[in-house]
């Protein structure tokens, strides 16, 4: 096989880089910025455009892409080192560094031309979007709050979702991105704490490896209830109808569930808090989202 046949990624290369990015985990993000350019399309004219849309799915994904495919690359000495994450395709050699780094910039091409055909504001945006991206894996080196960047990138998506439907800022998209921004960081805290032992021997930077898993814990708490008042915040600037504020109880239960999985000193059920639940919330709040605006009348 000669080198430039090597750099095409084939079949089963295409589907180990997806493993390793973990497309899947897309829904995290996706229902948030759905919420987001909805509700700008329901406040700007009243109806679902769908090219607008597709290029927002397109934008995501390929952004949310270029970000694992970056941390996996800048971690994976690190992960290496970490039997949790020893088994990953770049340390195994599934996927190697070039492949990683080919797909990660045809990510990046297709997030800038998703975000080029969307407006000017949000190809102006587009390059500055993909810093905190590339930030936040060289974090954990540097910071005991890698989790604050991991936040910071993933509030870009429902304002950009936002500016890419009305091409102008808006403070209610930013109550949004906050709110996700939040969620998201305070859900990392509990992911990193299965790491502690690994992180502290290696010298990885993060708020469990610092302070311990308790405190890790309750700083996770802490987020979520911010993560609701800034929800509760979005809803009242947008005057959200009667199905947004029961998707809110709805996520605020889910919440109370989740913190009541994962304790101090267990452990064993964190994948349910971390995936299956973190999943359930982004999900059906958009349900009730799109409901709320369907009833309200967003016309298809």
């Amino acid at each position: 096989m000669t080198a430039s046949a090597a750099a095409v990624p084939g079949p089963g290369r295409t589907r180990s880089f997806l493993r390793l990015v973990m497309i899947e985990h897309s829904v995290f993000a996706l229902p948030f910025a759905y919420i987001a350019a909805l509700t700008a399309m329901f406040l700007d004219g009243g109806s679902i455009q769908w090219g607008t849309l597709l290029l927002v799915t397109v934008a995501m994904v390929g952004m949310r892409t270029f970000a694992m495919a970056c941390n996996r690359i800048i971690d994976r000495e690190i992960d290496a080192r970490n039997p949790r994450t020893a088994g990953r395709e770049l340390v195994t050699g599934a996927v190697s560094v070039r492949s990683a780094w080919t797909g990660a910039l045809i990510a990046l091409a297709v997030f800038l031309g998703a975000a080029a055909l969307l407006n000017p504001l949000c190809l102006m945006l587009a390059p500055v979007a993909a810093v905190p991206m590339v930030v936040y894996p060289y974090g954990k080196r540097f910071t005991h709050y890698p989790h604050a960047i991991l936040g910071v990138a993933q509030a870009i998506g429902p304002i950009g979702a936002w500016l890419a439907v009305t091409g102008e800022w808006s403070w209610d998209a930013v109550l949004l991105g906050l709110a996700v921004g939040v969620w998201i960081g305070g859900f990392d805290l509990i992911f990193a704490t299965q790491d502690v032992q690994a992180d502290r021997a290696e010298g990885v930077l993060s708020v469990p490896a610092r302070f311990g898993v308790p405190a890790a814990l309750y700083g996770a708490r802490g987020a979520h209830v911010v993560t609701t008042a800034l929800l509760v915040w979005f809803a009242l600037a947008t005057d959200a109808g009667a199905f947004f504020w029961a998707g809110l109880a709805v996520v605020a239960a889910a919440f109370c569930y989740e913190h009541t999985v994962v304790k101090p000193h267990d452990l064993s059920r964190l994948n349910r808090a971390f995936f299956t639940v973190n999943g359930f919330i982004g999900i059906s709040l958009f349900g009730f989202a799109l409901l709320d605006l369907l009833v309200r009348g967003l016309t298809v």
